[in-house]
């Protein structure tokens, strides 16, 4: 296998990168060269994805069994576009990282692999889409459904779409789960998201690398949501937490309204709650019949503190400092319980 991956420095990239490369494949990676660094072992091609030259260049490096892009989040279906047409012919097949974010229903109600998708045209820029009052639909998911038509125009049959929802572990540049382990680590009473029992979905890096390698082996179209068949409960997820990290903090379970009272904001300031009723409804028996196996989310937290407690050192990115609530608004908050 021949396989080109679109990023390929930090987290899914870079996971996908090294699973490629154990199974001793030849990998080619392309990126700016200006975050993460490059995967021994691989040939790194580095130049911008939106300039029209940068991509013809890249294309002589070819061809390749398959693309693998993990790093078009941020842009326009009008740059994705410009991509998958400038290597359509060095490429049999194309997996595209996407997002839940693509459904319409997202995240207000359970989503299969057949839900309805926001619509956006494949040229379009980065002005197109809007966020709704609701939070729901946003931009971000308008120009992500706009990129998979970028892909299925230029691929077709060959074009694999993988829908994470929420991503964990090692090298995680979100936060998410950092903040928590940081949080159980300090101890005292940690203001929680009731219900305890809410099962949440997120997925192990590794485990979507590996779909994503997986796939690009294949043949055939693919529409894949991602997410953690099993899940895990609150509950759980946070003893995980309190765990490897040698923790005798207690959790307070406090009702949605009581925060949503407080202005605790979903999503960012207790990373991981949300109390739309499909953001952790997500069907992803399309994807474990395709192959996915997940790992425990326990096994994650653990993995993840190994990695952070070991000084790990994610890619800086804005998104880290919109996670996790102000110690002293959290001890107000506590205090008025």
């Amino acid at each position: 296998m021949r396989i080109l991956i679109m990023g390929g420095t930090w987290f899914l990239g870079r996971a996908i990168v090294e699973q490629a490369l154990a199974k001793g494949w030849d990998v080619t990676t392309f990126n700016r060269g200006r975050s993460g660094t490059d995967v021994s072992g691989v040939q790194a091609v580095h130049g911008d994805r939106t300039v029209q030259e940068d991509l013809q260049k890249l294309a002589q490096h070819g061809p390749w069994n398959a693309v693998v892009d993990t790093s078009s989040s941020e842009l326009p279906p009008r740059d994705v576009r410009l991509a998958t047409t400038t290597l359509a012919k060095r490429a049999r097949r194309w997996i595209h990282v996407s997002t839940v974010s693509v459904y319409e229903g997202w995240p207000h109600e359970p989503l299969t692999e057949e839900s309805v998708l926001l619509q956006c045209p494949v040229d379009a820029d980065g002005s197109f889409g809007y966020t709704g009052d609701s939070g729901s639909p946003t931009k971000y998911g308008f120009q992500k459904a706009g990129g998979e038509r970028a892909v299925a125009e230029a691929f077709g049959d060959e074009g694999v779409f993988l829908r994470p929802g929420v991503i964990l572990g090692p090298g995680e540049y979100v936060g998410r789960l950092p903040w928590w382990l940081e949080r159980a680590k300090r101890g005292g009473r940690i203001l929680a998201p009731a219900p305890a029992e809410q099962q949440i979905q997120p997925v192990d890096v590794r485990d979507v690398a590996a779909f994503a390698v997986r796939q690009a082996a294949g043949t055939g179209p693919g529409r894949f949501n991602v997410t953690h068949p099993d899940g895990i409960s609150f509950r759980d997820f946070l003893a995980a937490c309190l765990r490897v990290t040698g923790s005798d903090g207690t959790p307070v379970w406090v009702e949605p309204a009581t925060l949503i009272e407080h202005g605790v904001k979903q999503w960012t300031e207790l990373p991981l709650w949300r109390t739309h009723a499909g953001v952790w409804a997500v069907d992803s028996q399309g994807a474990v019949d395709a192959g996915l196996q997940c790992r425990p989310i326990a096994d994650t937290v653990r993995e993840t503190w190994s990695w952070w407690a070991a000084d790990g050192r994610p890619v800086d990115h804005p998104r880290w400092a919109e996670h996790g609530i102000a110690a002293e608004k959290e001890a107000r908050v506590l205090a008025s319980l």
